[in-house]
């Protein structure tokens, strides 16, 4: 993948048991959870639709098969389940098995307890213009801690004026959280032997050779992660519609 181009897959997680979102989860997989009216999932597929992204892998565990029933239909992007019904692997280990699906080229990252209302470009698109795999081993999309809605933690990374970014000290206050998208190489994890293992270490373990970069969201980022959060996140669209 050459700079500026754009990655042809992402990995959307959608296997976490959505614990925090309970009890509405007891009987509803958090990714299908609505907001204004739309599941969360289909917010972030959406925005990867109209960035051209033209296919996501989709891991699935807990309730995964109202997941899967709910993506039959969808076209744009084009949706492959990566099954991981029989053992949850955790987003580093549903990465490893989901390689055959993504290829060897980077990919774009995405969760789905949280999405943005964009401003005026394509935050994905942004992303992939700043991505250069000859300085990166990952670029991930960072908002505002101040300024997003449902950020309930001290912050995420601290961002120098090169988009370099260096993980929060325990007792630290940082200035961006990490909105759960990024563009990822799939070396680190093809080269990993486990089955069940995180993300975090390897975003870590960039971030200590200099080799994690941040772009910062254009617009306004929402993470949903409890009930409450559900009115919050709609308050405030609501709002930045006026």
């Amino acid at each position: 993948m050459s700079p500026g181009s754009s990655p042809s897959h992402a990995m959307i997680f959608a296997a976490g048991l959505g614990t925090r979102m309970r009890p509405i989860t007891d009987t509803l997989p958090k990714p299908l959870v609505k907001v204004r009216g739309k599941a969360l999932i289909d917010h972030v597929l959406d925005a990867f639709a109209d960035a051209g992204v033209p296919e996501a892998v989709v891991n699935v565990h807990y309730l995964g098969d109202q997941i899967e029933a709910h993506l039959a239909d969808r076209m744009a992007p084009r949706i492959v389940i990566s099954d991981e019904r029989a053992k949850l692997l955790d987003q580093g280990g549903g990465i490893r098995k989901a390689l055959p699906l993504l290829g060897a080229a980077p990919f774009f990252v995405a969760n789905t307890d949280a999405f943005w209302v964009e401003g005026p470009a394509s935050n994905l698109r942004r992303l992939a213009q700043a991505f250069d795999p000859a300085r990166m081993d990952a670029l991930l999309l960072v908002a505002a801690s101040a300024t997003s809605v449902g950020v309930d933690w001290p912050g995420d990374f601290h961002m120098d004026q090169d988009g370099r970014l260096t993980k929060r000290g325990e007792n630290e206050v940082a200035a961006f959280v990490y909105s759960g998208v990024g563009i990822l190489k799939s070396e680190p994890f093809a080269n990993d032997p486990r089955e069940v293992f995180r993300l975090s270490p390897f975003l870590f373990e960039a971030a200590e050779k200099g080799r994690l970069f941040g772009v910062r969201l254009d617009g306004l980022w929402l993470h949903v992660g409890t009930p409450q959060a559900i009115g919050e996140a709609e308050a405030v669209i609501d709002e930045s519609a006026l």
